[in-house]
């Protein structure tokens, strides 16, 4: 079952989201916009993986679901943003049942309780 819904803002093609724990955004409709977005992952308690900060800051006043991962890292080429994301999922993975936001920037992953 899906744990993380993968925004249209993120590239589907990466081979970390082949997996039973990503649903992605453009499987459904690239083009919702971020209310059905929150609303799809609120329902089926997913944390969304996003690089808009809209989310987060609705995060700000709500409880989850969802939870809420923002990618604070600039626009790296798609060999670059695998490669991070690689090294670091483990840890956003696990610090993301515990904190309803992670932020996550380069050298630094803050959680908001």
């Amino acid at each position: 079952m899906a744990r993380f819904l993968i925004d249209a803002n993120l590239p589907n093609r990466l081979s970390l989201w082949n997996h039973s724990d990503f649903e992605l955004v453009a499987n459904h409709d690239d083009s919702w916009p971020d209310s059905m977005v929150w609303d799809y992952a609120r329902v089926n308690a997913l944390t969304i993986v996003t690089k808009d900060a809209d989310f987060s800051e609705r995060m700000m006043l709500s409880e989850p679901p969802p939870r809420v991962v923002l990618l604070k890292i600039g626009n790296l080429r798609l060999a670059q943003l695998r490669e991070f994301l690689l090294n670091t999922w483990p840890q956003i993975d696990e610090l993301s049942t515990h904190y309803k936001l992670l932020i996550v920037k380069l050298d630094v992953i803050e959680g908001v309780a």
